[in-house]
C-alpha cells in the first residue's frame, strides 16, 4: 500500500461519510479502530458545518483484537439507534477494520433494530472516495426507493450533491432556480439535505438531473432501469453547457420555456477589448473528470485560452477524459500521484493552472497562478457567500475565477515595470501603510534558480531585461534561459543570451 503526504481521494468509507453527513435522518455506524475517527475534522473544520457528522465508531483498540470485536459493533449499532433515533442506518468497515473480516453488514442485518439497515461493502484497497459516495447512494436508492405514481406536474430530482462537495450546496440552489424559471419543480434533491423518506419519493419525479456523475451515476442508471426515469447527461458548467443543458431538459420535459439570461456578464467580457489581453494564454487542467471536462470547454471556447494539457485522478472516468483530450490535441494525464502532476506542469510551463487544492500548492511553488475548479479543496473553497459554478450565475463566478489570477499577474507586471519610480521602488513600502520602508522581499518562487542550473549567474543588465517580461510568463522565461545557457556550458547570462534563448524556444 502506498503512503503519501497528499492524496486526491480518501478511502471509500470517507465517501460513505459524505453521503451520511449530507443527509438528514441517516446515521453511519462504522466499524473502525482508534485512529480512523477523523470525520469531525473533515466536516466541521474544512466545510465549516455547524453540527457534527452522524457517524458512530466502534473504536476498537489493539487489546480488543483478542476478544470479541463483533460484539463491540453490535453494541455500537444499538446505542446509535437509541441515542440518535435515525430513520435508517448504513453500516460498514473502515480500511483497517476490513482486515479483521467481522462482516458488519451481515451482523447488522441479523439485529432487530426496527429501522432500515443498509449494509455497505466498500473494497478499501481497490476503490476510493468517489466510488464510496456513488456506491453508498446507489445502495440507499435500491433499499429505500418505492414504486409510485408520477407527480401531477412535471418534476425532476437533482442527484449527486454531497457533503464536502465542491460548491454543491450553491450549485443545487442555482439549478433549482433555473429549473423553476422553466416551470419545472424539484421533487427531491439528494443525497444533500435529503432524508431517507425523501429517497423513498425519488420515483415520483418524471426525470432526474445528474449534476455529479462521480457521486450519483450508478443511482441515476438504476432509477432509469427500474423506474423508467431518464436522466440528463449535460453538466451545466459555463454558458454554452448551461444552454445545452436547458435544451436537453426541454426535450425530456416537453417544454419550450427558457430561463432568464439577463444577469450574465461573460458575453460583455468576450465582446470587450480587455478580453484580448488574455487570449491564447496556455492553461493546464487537473481534478475530477467531470469538472475538468466541463472547464476545458469554458477555458477554450468562452475565455479564449489554449488548453495545454488536462488530466484527472479518478480512473473510473479515464476513458471519456482521454477521448476529450484527443479532441483538444493533448494527451490526458490519468494519475492519483500529485508528483506526476507537478512534473507535467513543470514540463508544459502553462501560464495558468485550473486544478484542486494540490495544484494550488504546486502553483505557489512554481510561481504559476492557479484557480481551484474541483475537489479536493480546503476551507477557502467553502465560501460563506453564494458562489455556485453551475448555471448562469455560476458562469459569472467562473468568469471571476479564471480572469482574476491573470489580471492580478498583469497588475504585478505593471508594478514591476515602474519599480524604479520613487513611489513604487522596492524600498518604498506599501503606500497604504504610510510609506514605511518595506522589509527585504523574499525571492518569488518563479525566480528561484532550479537545481539543474546552479552556477549560472545572471548579469545585472539581463536581470533588468527579464523584469520587463510579464509576471505570469517570467518564470518560464527564466527557466528556459537558464536551461539554454547550461546546455551550452555558459556560466553567465547576458542580454544576448536571454534573446538567443527566446529565439531558440520560439522555433
Amino acid at each position: 500500500m502506498k503512503l503519501s503526504v497528499w492524496t486526491y481521494e480518501g478511502p471509500p468509507h470517507v465517501g460513505a461519510m459524505r453521503i451520511a453527513t449530507g443527509m438528514k435522518g441517516l446515521h453511519y455506524v462504522l466499524h473502525a479502530p482508534q485512529g480512523d475517527t477523523y470525520a469531525d475534522l473533515l466536516f466541521t473544520m474544512i466545510e465549516r458545518r455547524n453540527h457534527r457528522p452522524p457517524v458512530t465508531y466502534t473504536t476498537f483498540q489493539a487489546r480488543d483484537l483478542g476478544a470479541d470485536t463483533a460484539g463491540l459493533f453490535r453494541t455500537a449499532c444499538e446505542e446509535a439507534v437509541a441515542r440518535f433515533r435515525p430513520e435508517a442506518i448504513i453500516v460498514g468497515a473502515s480500511c483497517t477494520a476490513e482486515l479483521i473480516q467481522d462482516d458488519p453488514g451481515g451482523m447488522a442485518e441479523t439485529m432487530d433494530l426496527g429501522i432500515p439497515v443498509v449494509p455497505l461493502e466498500l473494497p478499501s484497497y481497490q476503490r476510493k472516495e468517489n466510488y464510496g459516495c456513488d456506491e453508498t447512494f446507489y445502495r440507499l436508492c435500491r433499499a429505500l426507493a418505492q414504486p409510485q405514481d408520477r407527480t401531477a406536474r412535471i418534476t425532476c430530482n437533482i442527484l449527486g450533491g454531497t457533503a464536502l462537495g465542491f460548491r454543491h450546496r450553491d450549485d443545487i440552489a442555482e439549478i433549482t432556480s433555473l429549473l423553476a424559471d422553466m416551470g419545472i419543480e424539484v421533487n427531491v434533491a439528494a443525497p444533500l439535505d435529503a432524508t431517507p423518506a425523501d429517497i423513498a419519493r425519488l420515483p415520483a419525479a418524471h426525470f432526474n438531473v445528474l449534476l455529479y456523475p462521480e457521486t450519483a451515476e450508478a443511482a441515476a442508471r438504476w432509477l432509469q432501469k427500474e423506474h423508467g426515469q431518464p436522466y440528463t447527461r449535460t453538466i451545466p458548467i459555463g454558458v454554452g453547457a448551461t444552454r445545452d443543458f436547458v435544451r436537453e431538459v426541454q426535450q425530456i420535459a416537453g417544454t419550450d420555456i427558457l430561463p432568464d439570461e439577463s444577469h450574465l456578464r461573460l458575453p460583455w467580457w468576450t465582446a470587450s477589448v480587455d478580453s484580448t489581453y488574455l487570449t491564447g494564454k496556455r492553461v493546464f487542467l487537473f481534478g475530477d473528470a467531470t469538472h475538468v471536462m466541463a472547464m476545458a470547454r469554458v477555458a477554450r471556447d468562452e475565455m479564449g485560452f489554449e488548453v495545454a494539457g488536462m488530466g484527472c485522478y479518478n480512473r473510473e472516468f479515464a476513458r471519456p477524459l482521454r477521448k476529450l483530450a484527443k479532441e483538444y490535441g493533448v494527451e490526458a494525464l490519468i494519475t492519483d500521484d500529485y508528483l506526476d502532476v507537478e512534473a507535467e506542469i513543470e514540463r508544459l510551463a502553462p501560464e495558468m493552472i485550473l486544478g484542486t487544492q494540490m495544484e494550488r500548492h504546486i502553483g505557489k511553488r512554481l510561481g504559476i497562478p492557479c484557480a481551484v475548479i474541483s475537489a479536493p479543496v480546503h476551507v477557502q473553497d467553502f465560501p460563506a457567500r453564494y458562489s455556485p459554478v453551475m448555471g448562469f450565475e455560476g458562469a459569472n463566478v467562473l468568469f471571476d475565477t479564471l480572469v482574476h489570477p491573470l489580471v492580478m499577474g498583469l497588475e504585478e507586471h505593471l508594478l514591476a515595470m515602474f519599480r524604479e519610480d520613487f513611489e513604487f521602488h522596492d524600498d518604498a513600502g506599501p503606500s497604504h501603510h504610510g510609506g514605511g520602508h518595506a522589509a527585504t522581499s523574499p525571492v518569488r518562487a518563479e525566480e528561484r534558480v532550479p537545481e539543474s542550473t546552479v552556477g549560472v549567474v545572471w548579469l545585472p543588465a539581463a536581470e533588468k531585461e527579464l523584469k520587463k517580461i510579464p509576471f505570469f510568463v517570467r518564470g518560464k522565461a527564466r527557466r528556459n534561459t537558464e536551461t539554454f545557457a547550461a546546455e551550452r556550458g555558459q556560466t553567465e547570462i547576458g542580454v544576448d543570451t536571454l534573446y538567443e534563448a527566446k529565439a531558440h524556444y520560439a522555433r
